[in-house]
Protein backbone atom coordinates (compact mmCIF):
# COMPACT_ATOMS: atom_id res chain seq x y z
CA UNK A 1 0.00 0.00 0.00
CA UNK A 2 3.07 2.39 0.32
CA UNK A 3 4.18 2.03 -2.97
CA UNK A 4 0.80 2.77 -4.29
CA UNK A 5 0.30 6.00 -2.12
CA UNK A 6 3.89 7.25 -3.04
CA UNK A 7 3.70 6.69 -6.80
CA UNK A 8 0.60 8.65 -6.56
CA UNK A 9 1.66 11.53 -5.10
CA UNK A 10 4.45 11.63 -7.45
CA UNK A 11 2.24 11.52 -10.24
CA UNK A 12 0.41 14.76 -8.56
CA UNK A 13 3.43 16.15 -7.75
CA UNK A 14 4.54 16.13 -11.26
CA UNK A 15 1.78 16.60 -13.04
CA UNK A 16 1.66 20.48 -10.82
CA UNK A 17 4.97 20.79 -11.79
CA UNK A 18 4.18 20.67 -15.26
CA UNK A 19 1.38 22.96 -15.36
CA UNK A 20 3.69 25.13 -13.46
CA UNK A 21 6.32 24.77 -16.10
CA UNK A 22 3.95 25.51 -19.09
CA UNK A 23 2.85 28.51 -17.50
CA UNK A 24 6.62 29.68 -17.34
CA UNK A 25 6.99 29.38 -20.63
CA UNK A 26 3.27 31.44 -21.70
CA UNK A 27 4.69 34.31 -19.73
CA UNK A 28 8.36 34.07 -21.25
CA UNK A 29 9.50 36.85 -21.94
CA UNK A 30 12.57 35.29 -23.51
CA UNK A 31 15.01 35.43 -24.98
CA UNK A 32 14.96 32.15 -26.90
CA UNK A 33 17.54 29.99 -24.73
CA UNK A 34 15.77 31.12 -21.77
CA UNK A 35 12.70 29.33 -23.90
CA UNK A 36 14.86 26.44 -24.51
CA UNK A 37 15.91 25.82 -20.85
CA UNK A 38 12.64 25.92 -19.37
CA UNK A 39 11.33 23.28 -22.31
CA UNK A 40 14.43 20.98 -21.25
CA UNK A 41 12.61 21.13 -17.77
CA UNK A 42 9.36 20.25 -18.78
CA UNK A 43 10.84 17.37 -20.72
CA UNK A 44 12.46 15.74 -17.97
CA UNK A 45 9.65 16.18 -15.53
CA UNK A 46 7.38 14.29 -18.78
CA UNK A 47 9.75 11.58 -18.43
CA UNK A 48 9.38 11.79 -14.51
CA UNK A 49 5.49 11.57 -14.82
CA UNK A 50 5.67 9.26 -17.51
CA UNK A 51 7.69 6.57 -15.42
CA UNK A 52 5.30 7.08 -12.37
CA UNK A 53 2.04 6.08 -14.77
CA UNK A 54 3.58 2.90 -16.00
CA UNK A 55 4.71 2.19 -12.56
CA UNK A 56 1.19 2.85 -11.27
CA UNK A 57 -0.42 0.78 -14.54
CA UNK A 58 2.14 -2.25 -13.98
CA UNK A 59 0.70 -2.00 -10.03
CA UNK A 60 -2.88 -1.87 -11.33
CA UNK A 61 -2.29 -5.55 -13.59
CA UNK A 62 -0.30 -7.01 -10.33
CA UNK A 63 -3.82 -6.46 -8.56
CA UNK A 64 -5.58 -9.70 -7.20
CA UNK A 65 -8.95 -8.14 -6.59
CA UNK A 66 -10.80 -7.38 -9.77
CA UNK A 67 -12.15 -4.49 -8.85
CA UNK A 68 -8.87 -2.95 -7.46
CA UNK A 69 -7.80 -3.81 -10.69
CA UNK A 70 -10.00 -2.22 -13.09
CA UNK A 71 -10.37 0.99 -10.71
CA UNK A 72 -6.41 1.68 -11.33
CA UNK A 73 -6.66 1.14 -14.92
CA UNK A 74 -9.22 3.47 -15.02
CA UNK A 75 -7.16 6.25 -13.24
CA UNK A 76 -4.37 5.43 -15.04
CA UNK A 77 -6.69 6.30 -17.74
CA UNK A 78 -7.43 9.47 -16.56
CA UNK A 79 -3.78 10.10 -15.49
CA UNK A 80 -2.82 9.73 -19.27
CA UNK A 81 -5.66 11.65 -20.65
CA UNK A 82 -3.98 14.58 -18.25
CA UNK A 83 -0.73 13.96 -19.47
CA UNK A 84 -1.82 14.26 -23.54
CA UNK A 85 -3.70 17.96 -22.63
CA UNK A 86 -0.67 18.67 -20.40
CA UNK A 87 1.61 17.92 -23.60
CA UNK A 88 -0.82 20.34 -26.07
CA UNK A 89 -0.59 23.02 -23.21
CA UNK A 90 3.04 22.99 -23.48
CA UNK A 91 2.89 22.69 -27.65
CA UNK A 92 0.55 26.12 -27.30
CA UNK A 93 2.37 27.48 -24.48
CA UNK A 94 5.29 27.41 -26.89
CA UNK A 95 3.86 28.39 -29.72
CA UNK A 96 2.13 31.55 -27.93
CA UNK A 97 5.64 32.11 -25.91
CA UNK A 98 7.76 32.13 -29.95
CA UNK A 99 5.41 34.88 -31.70
CA UNK A 100 5.34 37.03 -28.12
CA UNK A 101 9.40 37.01 -28.35
CA UNK A 102 9.57 37.58 -32.26
CA UNK A 103 6.86 40.40 -31.97
CA UNK A 104 8.96 41.84 -28.58
CA UNK A 105 12.31 41.23 -30.17
CA UNK A 106 10.36 43.59 -33.56
CA UNK A 107 8.70 45.78 -31.18
CA UNK A 108 12.96 46.50 -29.65
CA UNK A 109 14.09 47.14 -33.08
CA UNK A 110 11.35 49.73 -33.76
CA UNK A 111 11.28 51.38 -30.44
CA UNK A 112 14.77 51.37 -29.07
CA UNK A 113 14.92 52.58 -25.57
CA UNK A 114 12.11 52.98 -24.56
CA UNK A 115 10.94 49.65 -25.65
CA UNK A 116 13.99 48.06 -23.92
CA UNK A 117 12.47 50.32 -20.84
CA UNK A 118 9.14 48.94 -21.09
CA UNK A 119 10.35 45.35 -21.63
CA UNK A 120 12.17 45.12 -18.26
CA UNK A 121 9.58 46.37 -16.64
CA UNK A 122 6.93 43.63 -18.52
CA UNK A 123 9.45 40.96 -17.39
CA UNK A 124 9.30 41.69 -13.99
CA UNK A 125 5.77 41.88 -13.35
CA UNK A 126 5.87 38.49 -15.34
CA UNK A 127 8.38 37.45 -12.85
CA UNK A 128 5.91 38.81 -10.03
CA UNK A 129 3.28 36.63 -11.38
CA UNK A 130 4.74 33.50 -12.19
CA UNK A 131 6.13 33.73 -8.57
CA UNK A 132 2.61 34.17 -7.16
CA UNK A 133 1.24 31.49 -9.21
CA UNK A 134 4.55 29.27 -7.90
CA UNK A 135 3.42 29.90 -4.40
CA UNK A 136 -0.20 29.06 -5.33
CA UNK A 137 0.68 25.43 -6.56
CA UNK A 138 2.85 25.31 -3.61
CA UNK A 139 -0.14 25.75 -1.36
CA UNK A 140 -2.28 23.38 -2.95
CA UNK A 141 0.74 20.66 -2.63
CA UNK A 142 0.66 21.31 1.10
CA UNK A 143 -3.13 21.20 0.99
CA UNK A 144 -2.92 17.57 -0.91
CA UNK A 145 -0.76 16.59 1.51
CA UNK A 146 -2.43 17.39 4.60
CA UNK A 147 -5.84 16.07 2.71
CA UNK A 148 -3.56 12.38 2.58
CA UNK A 149 -2.71 12.83 6.16
CA UNK A 150 -5.96 13.43 7.31
CA UNK A 151 -7.44 10.14 4.98
CA UNK A 152 -4.78 8.00 6.94
CA UNK A 153 -5.62 9.10 10.62
CA UNK A 154 -9.29 8.40 9.21
CA UNK A 155 -8.38 4.83 7.96
CA UNK A 156 -6.59 4.36 11.66
CA UNK A 157 -9.91 5.60 13.31
CA UNK A 158 -11.19 3.13 11.55
CA UNK A 159 -9.28 0.28 12.17
CA UNK A 160 -10.00 0.89 16.03
CA UNK A 161 -12.90 1.27 16.23
CA UNK A 162 -13.19 -2.18 14.35
CA UNK A 163 -11.15 -3.60 16.88
CA UNK A 164 -13.13 -2.39 19.72
CA UNK A 165 -16.16 -3.52 18.27
CA UNK A 166 -14.59 -7.16 17.74
CA UNK A 167 -13.50 -7.14 21.40
CA UNK A 168 -17.03 -6.27 22.48
CA UNK A 169 -18.59 -8.92 20.47
CA UNK A 170 -16.47 -11.70 22.62
CA UNK A 171 -16.75 -10.04 25.30
CA UNK A 172 -21.01 -10.19 24.90
CA UNK A 173 -20.18 -13.67 23.83
CA UNK A 174 -18.50 -14.48 26.66
CA UNK A 175 -21.21 -12.85 29.24
CA UNK A 176 -24.13 -14.76 26.94
CA UNK A 177 -22.31 -18.19 28.16
CA UNK A 178 -22.22 -16.70 31.58
CA UNK A 179 -25.94 -16.36 31.41
CA UNK A 180 -26.75 -19.17 29.86
CA UNK A 181 -24.97 -21.10 32.84
CA UNK A 182 -26.63 -19.51 35.13
CA UNK A 183 -29.89 -20.10 33.54
CA UNK A 184 -29.39 -23.64 34.13
CA UNK A 185 -27.78 -23.70 37.42
CA UNK A 186 -31.57 -21.59 38.52
CA UNK A 187 -33.64 -24.57 36.64
CA UNK A 188 -32.01 -26.90 38.34
CA UNK A 189 -32.30 -24.52 41.48
CA UNK A 190 -35.89 -24.62 41.07
CA UNK A 191 -35.83 -28.22 40.14
CA UNK A 192 -34.07 -28.98 43.40
CA UNK A 193 -36.91 -26.43 45.51
CA UNK A 194 -40.07 -28.42 44.26
CA UNK A 195 -38.41 -32.01 45.14
CA UNK A 196 -37.54 -30.94 48.88
CA UNK A 197 -40.84 -29.34 49.15
CA UNK A 198 -42.42 -32.74 47.92
CA UNK A 199 -40.56 -34.47 50.18
CA UNK A 200 -41.27 -32.50 53.10
CA UNK A 201 -45.22 -32.42 52.40
CA UNK A 202 -44.53 -36.45 52.09
CA UNK A 203 -42.72 -36.29 55.41
CA UNK A 204 -45.15 -34.06 57.13
CA UNK A 205 -47.83 -36.68 55.68
CA UNK A 206 -46.61 -39.11 57.29
CA UNK A 207 -45.97 -37.80 60.78
CA UNK A 208 -49.74 -36.57 60.64
CA UNK A 209 -50.88 -40.28 59.93
CA UNK A 210 -48.35 -41.48 62.35
CA UNK A 211 -49.84 -39.07 65.28
CA UNK A 212 -53.59 -39.69 64.02
CA UNK A 213 -52.74 -43.37 64.48
CA UNK A 214 -51.08 -43.33 67.78
CA UNK A 215 -54.17 -41.24 69.15
CA UNK A 216 -56.47 -43.42 67.58
CA UNK A 217 -54.98 -46.68 69.49
CA UNK A 218 -55.07 -44.64 73.21
CA UNK A 219 -58.16 -42.56 72.51
CA UNK A 220 -59.94 -45.48 70.98
CA UNK A 221 -58.69 -48.98 71.51
CA UNK A 222 -61.97 -50.37 70.92
CA UNK A 223 -61.62 -49.53 67.06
Amino acid sequence: AVPLRVCHQEIVKFDLEIKAAVQDIRDCPGPLSALTELNAAVKEKFRHLRGCIQELEQMAREQDKESEKQALLREVENHKKQMLSNQAAWRKANLACKIAIDNSEKDQLLQGRDSVRQRKTTKESLAESASNITESLMSISRMMSQQVQQSEETVQTLANSSRTILEANEEFKSMSGTIQLGRKLITKYNRRELTDKLLIFLALALFLATVLYILKKRLFPFL
